[in-house]
């Protein structure tokens, strides 16, 4: 084999026993792997508990990883969320994708779970146990360095308090800055006693035609390089993901108090500009990769992603900005997602009535990791926190997923892409603000849902292929599965368009689709709070941000229902499973 190793190391840690698979080469063309392989894998076994023994927690590499592919330190995390109950897959970045083709596998598959904590270390020689207990307690940066020291340039996934105390949005954090987040994968590692894995290896992934990738990398790089969204004055590249704070402010779609708002009003002092000047910040990013969007201060503080800067001012009502900063550390130390952390402390804000100062931000995080106090019952996410004080319009969640920084009354296809998304209110799944906010790679009028069914169904088949390759999304701002398929192709040697690329996704999105409909999803978990339908954003004098119109918002579903081959209850049908070589048992 070419790109792939062929390879699939299961672990079973009951038993502390492993043996190494080999997938038929069919399961590698029909899934390539990443979320697509991983999926496969976990389908078996989706409907069991999160706790079961047999659940897997799964990581998967993709072809790419540890080839000169822009961007092939990715891979994905997979196993049910503990959070949602959905399938609870994320890409993460870091260097672990590659560290685990260089020793010598395509993925892992963990079940079981031991007495007492362990650690696995994994390298092309083998796999070893190792005693974690003296680890339970510590951070994520203790782990980390402890670990780092132990084994210079070794790779990490770790857990950290968060995770142990069972806090329902707990990550698993690779290489200490790279987090596989939302839908509480963490505590899935914690419940099998794992606090760490460490991978390390030597061996090259071979490819099929040398000269074919190299002409398809030089594709990425020219259209990467002209794109002002990554690469530009105020791109990515400079600013980080913070460079898209600005835009939504600008377009009037800032989450704001909750959702109840949609600008607030400290925001252009809040901005990733502001955090270069005061924390004169340098970039740093995932292995494979030249963008590095990714920045730390010049005291090292991490500075935060997007979504944090943004859901821990505006969505709190917070205009401190090194409490962002400090809630940003907490959490990552923890190992715990900040959106779903702020979302659950907005949540919070709203039913209470308190005011969230700096210092009472601080306190709920720490109660949160804790699992003391209002923060117990926080720690299980805004869903569950409202369902218990009988006000579950103030959660703001898909399928019990809080929803990121990006209000969806200023952007229909971002409305419609939440409600249809297999993992709960996630942007990721097609990110429809590429084309409704940024113009790529055409515009498309923000406040209509026309025509946006197919837009996002689309967009998911194409991002579940770009999950699987794996790849970063940030790339596609610029490039496409043109330029990837001539990169898979000369990796693996598989003859393969953009077409068969997405047809492909298509069969991986849709087995999501099976296996939450298998878990009892239904088109009523398809939908978006109330909120959005009954109350109106905040315009100017320039435009209105209206509330979303019910209808309009139900009949866009319904088409994409039909496009996307499912009934009119949101379930898959058994033509469109055999058309896609699926096994249809709902």
């Amino acid at each position: 084999m070419y790109g792939w190793t062929g390879r699939v190391l299961e672990i079973d840690l009951s038993n502390q026993i492993t043996r190494v698979v080999n997938p038929d080469k069919i399961v590698y063309e029909q899934y390539i792997g990443g979320k697509g392989l991983a999926g496969y894998y976990l389908k078996p076994f989706v409907t069991r508990h999160w706790t079961d023994p047999k659940m897997p927690l799964l990581f998967f590499t993709g072809p790419l990883n540890n080839t000169s592919s822009p961007t092939s330190g990715r891979m994905t995390v997979l196993s049910k969320s503990p959070l949602t109950g959905t399938v609870g897959d994320t890409s993460v970045g870091g260097k672990l994708g590659t560290m685990l083709k260089r020793a010598g596998y395509d993925g892992i598959i963990i079940t079981g779970k031991g007495e007492k904590f362990v650690g696995i270390h994994l390298d092309d020689k083998g796999v070893r146990f190792a005693d974690a207990t003296k680890y339970q307690g510590y951070s994520v940066s203790e782990t980390c360095q402890e670990l780092e020291r132990l084994t210079p340039g070794v790779s990490t996934a770790v857990i950290g308090p968060a995770a142990e105390n069972q806090v329902m949005f707990a990550s698993i954090v690779l290489d200490e800055h790279y987090f596989a987040g939302r839908g509480g994968l963490g505590c899935v590692m914690a419940d099998k006693k794992l606090k760490f894995i460490t991978v390390e290896g030597s061996q090259k992934t071979p490819v099929a035609d040398a000269d074919e990738l190299a002409m398809g990398r030089e594709e990425i790089f020219r259209l990467v390089a002209a794109s002002p969204v990554l690469m530009g004055d105020l791109g990515i590249a400079n600013y980080g993901t913070g460079a898209l704070y600005d835009l939504m402010r600008q377009r009037r779609m800032m989450p704001t108090d909750n959702f109840r708002q949609t600008y607030f009003d400290a925001s252009p002092g809040m901005n990733a500009y502001v955090y270069k000047e005061k924390y004169k910040t340098r970039k740093f990013g995932c292995m494979g990769c030249h963008v590095l969007c990714k920045k730390k201060g010049a005291n090292n503080e991490v500075m935060p992603e997007f979504e944090t800067m943004s859901h821990f001012s505006a969505l709190i009502c917070n205009d401190d900005l090194d409490a962002v900063v400090e809630a940003n550390r907490i959490c990552n130390d923890a190992g715990m997602d900040t959106i779903s952390a702020a979302a659950s402390i907005a949540c919070y804000k709203e039913i209470t009535g308190m005011e969230i100062a700096a210092d009472k931000l601080i306190q709920l995080l720490e109660d949160i990791v804790a699992g003391k106090g209002d923060g117990e019952l926080l720690g299980k996410g805004s869903r569950a926190y409202a369902e218990q004080l009988q006000s579950l319009e103030a959660s703001m969640t898909v399928k019990g997923l809080e929803f990121p920084a990006y209000d969806p009354r200023g952007a229909y296809g971002m409305a419609l892409a939440y409600a249809t998304s297999t993992r709960g209110g996630c942007h990721l799944r097609a990110y429809p603000i590429a084309h409704e906010i940024l113009r790529k790679p055409v515009a498309t009028d923000r406040f209509s849902f026309s025509g946006k069914a197919r837009i996002i169904k689309i967009s998911e088949d194409a991002n579940a292929m770009i999950d699987s390759l794996t790849a970063c999304k940030f790339l596609f701002f610029a490039a496409s599965l043109e330029e990837y398929a001539l990169v898979l192709q000369g990796v693996t040697g598989m003859q393969t368009s953009a077409q068969d690329l997405l047809q492909i996704g298509e069969r991986i999105y849709y087995n999501d689709r099976i296996m939450n409909a298998l878990n009892g999803f239904t088109a009523s978990d398809d939908d978006l709070p109330l909120r959005f339908f009954e109350e109106s954003g905040s315009g100017n004098a320039d435009f209105d941000v209206p509330a979303l119109n019910r209808g309009e918002f139900l009949q866009e579903r319904a088409s994409y229902y039909k496009i996307r081959g499912l009934d009119e209850n949101g379930f898959p049908t058994q033509e469109k499973c055999e058309a896609l070589q699926l096994t249809c048992n709902v």
